[in-house]
C-alpha cells in the first residue's frame, strides 16, 4: 500500500464522508465506529475525544446530525454513532477511573501555546462557553467563565432532565474544563453584579454565551392564568430541586424534543411540591410509583401530524411507553379558568394543514372545531429566547430582528471589536454540538485576535491500496445484511426522574453494531486525468459486478451540459455533469456514490487496474486509522 499527503477537493470529500461533514465540530465518527468493531476501544476514544471538548456529554444527547446524514441509512437503518460514543467514553472519558492527565494526552491541541496569553471573559457556562474556555485554556490563555446559575452546564444542567443527562456526567466535564485552569464564577450575573461595560474594560476579549433561557408564551386568552409555565421555567426548577406546584392533570403544548422533556419529567418527577429537599429528593427516587399513585395524567398537544412532529422518534416511543398521552394535529386556542381563577382546561381547535405548499410552517384551523382537554397544569414548550438585558443600554452590538446578537459566522465576531457571541444569543436556539462547535471556533477567532496567528489550511493524508487481485476487507462477511441494533434502556417499571433511562451498549453488542459501518473514507477512484486520459477500455467489469448498481456506462450524449437535454443524465441534486473532455462521441463511466458500499468488487474486478481504493485521512489521524481498516 502506498501513501501520500496532498490538498483534496474538500466538497468531493465531504460528499463521500457525511458523518464527519455533519458533525459541527468534525468528529471522525466512522473511525470510531469502525475501532469499537475490531475491539479497540481506546482508540476509538481518542478519535470521539479529540475534537469535541464535551465528548461524554454528548455520548448521552447529542442530536446526532451525524446519523442523519449515515450513508448507512440509505441501505436500512445509520449506525447508532451516538450509542457507540457513549459506550467509549464510558469506559474512558471523563465518567471513567481515568486520571484526567490521562485524558489530557489524547485532546486535540487547537494551536500552541501563546506567546503573549491574553485574559478572556467568558459569559455563559453552557456548552458554547465551556468549549471555548477549553480551547483557550490549551492555547495558554486565562479564562473566566461568568455565569447566573447556582450550577455550570448551562440548559445542558437547567434544560435536560438528568434521566437522560445525569447530573454527576456535567460535573466530571466541567471539572475537567477547571483541571486545564479555567476559573468558573457562579451566581454571577452580568449586568447586575457585574456591569457588562466593566466586564469588557478588564478583560482583553469578551465571549457572550448566555443561551436562551427565556420561554415563549402563546399570544392567546388565558395564557397568564395561575397554572400556566413556560418549559424552560419547569425544567430549570425541577433540575434545581427548586419547589414546583404541579397539578393532576398536566398539557403540555409543543411537538419538540423540549415538549417531550417536560412531558417525561413531569409524569416522572411525581408532583410532590414539599419543599423539604431531603422529602423532595425521595420523591424523585421513587418518581414512577409516586405518579401512579398520585394517578397524575401528562398529556401532549401537537400542531403536528405524528409524521411530521420534530420530536425524535426515540423521544416519543419512550415517553408513550412511560405513560404520556399524545393529542396531534390540535392548535391551543385559549386556556380557561375554573372558579378559583386557576387554570381548569385547555381549548383547541383542530388542525387543517401545519405547512404549505412549499414546506413552510404555516398552521391552519378548522372553525367550529373548539374542543376542550382538562388541564390544572400547562406548560408551553414552544420555543425559547435571549433576555439580552444584561448588556444595558449602548453596548455597542447590532442585534438582529430575532433579539440575537448579530456575528460574522466565520469568526463570530461582533460589531464591536474584542466581543464574540455564539450559541443560542447568536443564533436562536439549538442543538448542544452546535454550541460546542461556536465556542471551539470563537477560541480560535479569540486568540487569532490577540496573537495574529491564523491555521494553516487542512491537508489530507491518502492510502492507495493494493487492489488488483486484492481481499478487500470489506468483502468478508454479509455486513451490510446486520441490521441496527437497539440501544437498551431501563425497564419503565424502573424508571425515575434521576435515574438514566438510556443504558449503555454491552460489548458484543457494540462491536455488531461498528461492524455495520460502510466505511467512507475509502473511496473507489477510477483513474483519469485531463493530460494523460484514462486506461479504462470501456469493458462494463465494474458496472456488471457491483452488487449495488453503482456504476453505469453512458454515452456522453447523455451527459447534461447545462442546457436542457432530453433524457440527459444530471447529478443528484439537478446540476449539469461536468466532464473532461467537450465531446459528443465516446461514454461516461457514471457512479453514484450514495449507494456504494466499499466492498471493492469493482477494484478486484478492472482488468486493466484503473480503479483503486484510497483511503482519505487527516494527517493526525492516519496512523490510528489503520486499526479501523480490517475486520478481525
Amino acid at each position: 500500500m502506498s501513501s501520500a499527503t496532498a490538498s483534496i477537493n474538500r466538497r468531493w470529500l465531504d460528499t463521500n464522508f457525511p458523518c464527519r461533514a455533519a458533525c459541527p465540530v468534525g468528529t471522525n465518527a466512522g473511525g470510531y465506529v469502525s475501532l469499537v468493531a475490531q475491539g479497540r476501544y481506546e482508540e476509538a476514544y481518542h478519535l470521539a475525544r479529540r475534537p469535541n471538548p464535551l465528548a461524554s456529554i454528548c455520548g448521552k444527547v447529542c442530536s446526532h446530525p451525524c446519523e442523519a446524514a449515515c450513508r448507512r441509512g440509505e441501505i436500512d437503518q445509520p449506525i447508532a454513532i451516538r450509542a457507540l460514543k457513549g459506550f467509549v467514553c464510558d469506559r474512558f472519558g471523563v465518567e471513567s477511573v481515568r486520571n484526567f492527565d490521562e485524558i489530557l494526552k489524547v485532546v486535540e491541541r487547537p494551536r500552541p501555546p501563546a506567546p503573549k496569553p491574553g485574559r478572556i471573559a467568558i459569559v455563559g457556562a453552557g456548552p458554547a462557553g465551556l468549549a471555548c474556555a477549553h480551547d483557550l485554556a490549551l492555547m495558554g490563555h486565562q479564562a473566566v467563565i461568568y455565569d447566573a446559575a447556582p450550577v455550570a452546564g448551562g440548559m445542558l444542567r437547567l434544560g435536560i432532565p438528568p434521566y437522560r443527562l445525569p447530573r454527576e456526567l456535567i460535573d466530571c466535564e466541567v471539572d475537567f474544563i477547571r483541571h486545564l485552569g479555567v476559573e468558573i464564577r457562579l451566581g454571577v450575573e452580568i449586568g447586575r453584579d457585574i456591569p457588562f461595560e466593566s466586564l469588557v474594560r478588564d478583560h482583553d476579549a469578551v465571549f457572550l454565551a448566555p443561551g436562551c433561557r427565556r420561554g415563549r408564551k402563546i399570544p392567546i386568552p388565558g395564557a397568564d392564568l395561575p397554572g400556566v409555565i413556560v418549559a424552560v421555567d419547569l425544567l430549570a426548577a425541577v433540575n434545581l430541586d427548586a419547589e414546583i406546584d404541579i397539578g393532576e392533570r398536566v398539557v403540555v403544548v409543543g411537538g419538540g424534543n423540549v415538549a417531550y422533556d417536560v412531558a417525561r419529567s413531569v409524569h416522572l418527577h411525581g408532583g410532590t411540591s414539599v419543599p423539604d429537599e431531603e422529602h423532595h429528593r425521595l420523591m424523585v427516587d421513587s418518581a414512577f410509583v409516586a405518579s401512579r399513585t398520585l394517578k397524575r395524567r401528562v398529556t401532549v398537544v401537537a400542531l403536528e401530524s405524528r409524521d411530521e412532529m420534530p420530536a425524535d422518534d426515540e423521544e416519543i416511543e419512550e415517553a408513550s411507553a412511560e405513560g404520556v398521552r399524545m393529542i396531534n394535529r390540535r392548535s391551543p386556542r385559549a386556556v380557561l379558568a375554573g372558579p378559583d381563577g386557576r387554570a381548569r382546561a385547555l381549548q383547541t381547535l383542530d388542525v387543517s394543514r401545519v405547512f404549505d405548499e412549499r414546506g413552510r410552517f404555516a398552521p391552519e384551523t378548522i372553525p367550529g372545531t373548539e374542543r376542550e382537554i382538562e388541564a390544572d397544569t400547562v406548560v408551553l414548550a414552544i420555543g425559547q429566547a435571549a433576555d439580552l438585558s444584561f448588556l444595558g443600554e449602548g453596548h455597542g452590538l447590532r442585534l438582529s430582528p430575532r433579539s440575537t446578537i448579530e456575528v460574522d459566522r466565520a469568526t463570530l465576531a461582533t460589531s464591536r471589536a474584542g466581543i464574540f457571541a455564539g450559541g443560542d444569543v447568536a443564533f436562536g436556539p439549538r442543538i448542544a454540538i452546535e454550541a460546542v462547535a461556536d465556542g471551539r471556533r470563537a477560541a480560535r477567532a479569540i486568540d487569532t485576535h490577540l496573537t495574529g496567528r491564523v491555521d494553516e489550511a487542512p491537508r489530507t493524508h491518502i492510502r492507495v491500496f493494493d487492489t488488483f487481485g486484492y481481499d478487500h476487507p470489506f468483502a468478508r462477511g454479509d455486513y451490510e445484511t446486520i441490521p441496527r441494533g437497539r440501544v437498551p434502556t431501563l425497564p419503565v417499571e424502573r424508571r425515575a426522574l434521576r435515574r438514566q433511562t438510556e443504558l449503555v451498549y454491552e460489548e458484543e453488542q457494540a462491536r455488531l453494531e461498528g461492524s455495520r459501518c460502510l466505511r467512507c473514507w475509502i473511496n473507489t477512484v477510477v483513474d483519469s486525468s485531463a493530460l494523460d486520459g484514462t486506461e479504462c477500455i470501456q469493458c462494463q467489469g465494474c458496472a456488471d459486478v457491483c452488487p449495488m448498481d453503482c456504476f453505469d456506462l453512458v454515452a456522453m450524449t447523455r451527459v447534461a451540459r447545462g442546457e436542457e437535454v432530453r433524457g440527459a443524465l444530471r447529478l443528484p441534486d439537478g446540476s449539469p455533469f461536468r466532464p473532461l473532455f467537450d465531446r459528443e462521441t465516446g461514454a461516461a463511466l457514471i457512479k453514484d456514490e450514495t449507494a456504494c458500499i466499499r466492498c471493492g468488487l469493482c477494484a478486484r474486478r478492472c482488468p486493466v487496474q484503473c480503479i483503486t481504493m484510497q483511503g482519505f485521512y487527516r494527517t493526525d489521524e492516519a496512523e490510528i486509522m489503520r486499526g479501523a481498516e480490517v475486520i478481525v
